[in-house]
């Protein structure tokens, strides 16, 4: 691989990698790399805040790696409790598999699905007995739970937060011992999750994965992170001209951003677009149409 893709990879588009030097010596190691990332089809959609993650792997699958896409069929039963200031309501079974479908239409025009394997959480936990459990449990103490900022906050100011919430990020981590992860793949505020697959992995004698963490992207009201609860987001699934709009809708202190995390313009010319509006020598509704024309 030259230096200037290496660069791409690990560097446009990225957050925070745990550890960038052993991801590096393994993508030199010339084996094919177990690439994890999982989803909890809590909603059936995928929005573009969602793909600046799933271009990231495609960059992998180019590299010969494969991806591992974990379907949390357990974990949706929960929902993910990051960021989160209240308990989510518990899905059921139908609801789960019904968003799992939708999803992974959406999930394969992003990814390719000849280098994908599909795996259900239930294929490990509907096994688990609960002597299983309670081992799991004793990998972590509440403590180190309530580290996370969210938790802590939420504890903090009186607001309740299930058993169930404390058990997320262990599930999620006992992914990555299950299929034996080499590398998983988020957004930054799976950062703790990421890390507690890393703490099982080494508890079980397996290598400890690396951690691919990728930039939140900032939805269309210029403000919060992309999501559909916020009605701020863009779905791969709307029609091109409902995507161009609302490309088109964008604050201009965004338009950097998006092409950097949406796009394959050339990081070079996207410092010229990022100088040119500083010095208001073009006109951002130009720059949002080429935006827009490459992100449709």
């Amino acid at each position: 691989m030259t230096e200037k893709r290496f660069a791409t990879i690990l560097k446009r588009g990225v957050a925070e990698i745990i550890t960038e030097a052993e991801l590096l010596r393994l993508l030199n190691s010339g084996r094919i790399l177990t690439l994890k990332q999982g989803f909890d089809p809590s909603a059936p959609d995928i929005h573009l805040g969602h793909v600046v993650g799933l271009r990231k792997l495609r960059q992998f699958q180019e590299l010969g790696h494969k991806v591992i896409l974990i379907v949390g069929d357990w974990t949706a039963r929960i929902g993910d409790p990051s960021g989160q200031s209240a308990t989510r309501p518990m899905l059921s079974p139908n609801e789960i598999e019904s968003n799992a479908q939708t999803y992974m239409e959406q999930f394969f025009k992003v990814v390719d699905k000849d280098k994908t394997e599909l795996r259900w959480q239930s294929e490990w936990f509907s096994q688990f007995s609960l002597d299983e459990v309670i081992k799991l449990t004793s990998k972590f103490t509440i403590a180190q739970l309530l580290a996370r900022e969210d938790f802590n906050k939420r504890y903090g100011s009186g607001n309740p937060i299930s058993l169930t919430e404390m058990l997320y990020p262990l599930l999620q981590g006992y992914d990555s011992v299950a299929i034996k992860a080499d590398v998983e793949f988020g957004g930054i505020d799976q950062k703790f999750n990421c890390l507690v697959g890393r703490e099982l992995q080494q508890s079980t004698g397996q290598p400890p994965q690396q951690i691919f963490l990728v930039p939140l992207l900032i939805g269309t009201d210029g403000h919060q992170k992309m999501s559909k609860s916020l009605n701020n987001h863009i779905g791969i699934a709307e029609p091109p001209r409902e995507i161009y709009g609302k490309v088109m809708s964008i604050p201009d202190s965004l338009i950097v951003d998006y092409f950097e995390l949406m796009t394959e313009v050339p990081e070079q010319e996207i410092a010229e677009f990022k100088e040119q509006l500083k010095t208001c020598s073009i006109n951002p509704m130009n720059l949002k149409k080429q935006l827009a024309h490459e992100i449709v």
